[in-house]
């Protein structure tokens, strides 16, 4: 049995030399595709590229996902083939997590538990859930590391650099080269169960006294670097509610907002990966009463700043000041911006303000399917941005700008209507960034995370 364990996991590495010769052989077609001039080989080369990435089945999955949810980094094609992508690595047996758990835990480990399943209930990229209960009869998620992960990420990043080369060379309406860093710096943090524990327990200071959301504990006794000892939060599944009568799926839609603009705006912290399947619905005396926000991995601090942009960029939008708009993009880290370009960069921002500029109860975005949400948008960015020359997207924005086409499609699957003006517009209310300073500091410093630089 341990041998097949240990064989299972070995066998990741010659995966990965494998993976990587597939790679470089799909760009290599797709930059000859371009550079002959061929056209119609887009979804061929897409599908190639997939299956290449497919033979990782781990931690690749993610980032393949993360690439393919950001409009316009990605031609359609490829995203479209990414999306399919599903995280396939092995489950650890029950005699291998044994050996996990003990040395994160140590010898006797079993004891420190009143019970402990061995069978994980949930499997993800990095690692694995197992349902385990306290000495006093608290139920926790106990969300185990897979062995060899730091290596698996590091391979995968190179492998990441490689696509996102090949991006530039063919395709170079967009530089992604602050992307490419951004992006490594998130995965490699999800790595940290330790820093993870951090997150939640400063989501947990944020949202504390909002009944609507709820935030898991955290145990530190029971919690490494690689192994996360959480309260199991009960709850059902956001697509479960999707043929629900309209007021619940407007209850669920307002707890959602809450949990990722409340923070921002408040604290300059955004949920990276606000995805359907990270929230759960929990009910109160049988009626759905709010939102279980899972998985702290991937979040994004920020300077007080970057949320001044934001409301910068808005009120521009809402009293038609242009030069307002541009003080928002410098405000970003925008460099060489044009009129030109300003304008065209505008095209994506006004889709994404839609919603809080307009003060009527409406979905996130009308007569647009989950899928298809912002890909019209940014087809026409990306197409006049070819025309009037390329520009650098900053490190800082691109989880923003990934999070918020995550957040939409859930308010899509979920088919919430709501009053998206008058969300924003409260939580904006008398809104100070020497204040944001000071509570972000003061929050960042009781959880142990250092300061955004």
């Amino acid at each position: 049995m341990q041998d097949n364990e240990a064989n299972r996991f070995s066998a990741r590495a010659a995966r990965y030399a494998r993976v990587g010769v597939n790679v470089g052989g799909v760009a290599a077609r797709i930059a000859g595709a371009r550079l002959t001039g061929l056209r119609g080989s887009e979804s061929g080369n897409a599908r190639a590229l997939a299956k290449a990435l497919g033979g990782l089945k781990g931690p690749m999955m993610k980032v393949a996902q993360m690439m393919a949810t950001i409009p316009d980094i990605l031609p359609p094609e490829y995203a479209e083939e990414l999306l399919k992508l599903q995280n396939e690595a092995p489950p650890m047996g029950a005699a291998f997590v044994k050996r996990r758990m003990q040395g994160e835990l140590g010898e006797g480990w079993q004891k420190r538990f009143g019970a402990f399943d061995l069978h994980p209930a949930a499997a993800a990229s990095l690692g694995q859930v197992h349902r385990a209960r306290m000495q006093d009869g608290t139920v926790l998620a106990c969300k185990l590391q897979y062995p060899d992960m730091a290596s698996a990420v590091e391979a995968d990043l190179k492998q990441l650099d490689l696509l996102f080369s090949l991006h530039r060379r063919v395709n170079p309406a967009i530089d992604t080269r602050d992307m490419v860093k951004e992006i490594s710096e998130r995965v490699r943090e999800e790595l940290d169960y330790k820093r993870e524990a951090r997150h939640a327990a400063l989501y947990k200071h944020i949202l504390q006294g909002r009944e609507e959301v709820r935030v898991p504990r955290v145990y530190p006794e029971l919690s490494t670097k690689r192994l996360l000892s959480m309260d199991w939060l009960e709850g059902e599944k956001l697509l479960a509610f999707t043929k629900h009568p309209q007021e619940i799926r407007n209850r669920i839609g307002a707890a959602m907002f809450n949990a990722w603009w409340i923070p921002f705006i408040h604290y300059a912290v955004i949920h990276g990966d606000p995805h359907f399947g990270n929230y759960a619905v929990f009910t109160e005396a049988g009626e759905p009463a709010g939102i279980n926000l899972l998985d702290y991995g991937c979040i994004r601090l920020f300077q007080a700043h970057f949320v001044e942009g934001v409301r910068e960029l808005y009120t521009g939008f809402l009293t038609h000041d242009f030069d307002r708009t541009v003080h928002a993009y410098d405000i970003w880290g925008f460099k060489g911006l044009t009129r030109e370009h300003v304008e065209i960069l505008n095209i994506w921002a006004r889709f994404m303000y839609g919603p809080l500029l307009d003060d009527r109860v409406r979905t996130v975005a009308d007569g647009v399917s989950p899928s298809q949400y912002g890909r019209k948008e940014a087809f026409t960015v990306h197409q006049a941005l070819r025309k009037a020359g390329g520009v650098r997207v900053p490190q800082e924005f691109v989880f923003m700008d990934r999070a918020a086409v995550g957040l939409g499609g859930a308010y899509l699957h979920l088919g919430a209507k709501l009053n998206f003006y008058r969300l924003f517009n409260e939580a904006l209310a008398d809104f100070d960034a020497e204040v944001l300073r000071i509570r972000q500091a003061e929050a960042l410093a009781n959880v142990g995370l250092p300061s955004p630089t």
